[in-house]
């Protein structure tokens, strides 16, 4: 199984986010035991080490986060025509979503794992909540 792994559930991982941080943690468990191939998105590490700032101050500490997570979920990124192709997706009302979808269909992921998944109505990958998807599990 493969999974495009929003930010908003690394942030509720890394945080310990409530009410998300347990279903958030099993995604990311689920990850590092290889049962399932996370990835996220490219320009979703800039987002998370922007929002890390107000929990993590230390910039070491939270480059060492940041190497943690990557360490089992795989960065992946879209090219030129990808964004092209996400510039005329207009049913989609948030481009970085739709970004996220790009990269998803460019892995072969079979969920966006989620906690916006209204965002993602008009999304080629079908996207999921974590505790969905560990039940569909």
């Amino acid at each position: 199984m493969v999974v495009l792994i929003d930010a908003n559930v690394i942030l509720d991982y890394i945080t310990s986010r409530e009410p998300y941080y347990r279903e958030s943690y099993k995604i990311i468990d689920l990850c590092y035991s290889g049962k399932v191939k996370g990835y996220i998105a490219f320009h979703s590490v800039s987002i998370i080490w922007y929002a890390l700032r107000r929990y993590i101050p230390d910039k070491s500490e939270r480059r060492k986060w940041m190497k943690n997570i990557l360490s089992i979920i795989e960065v992946t990124g879209v090219g030129h025509n990808d964004v092209l192709r996400a510039l005329d997706m207009e049913e989609f009302d948030d481009f970085e979503d739709c970004l996220q979808d790009r990269c998803a269909e460019n892995v072969g992921a079979n969920y966006i794992i989620t906690n916006n998944v209204k965002d993602y109505e008009e999304s080629v990958v079908k996207a999921i909540t974590p505790e969905d998807y560990l039940t569909k599990l």
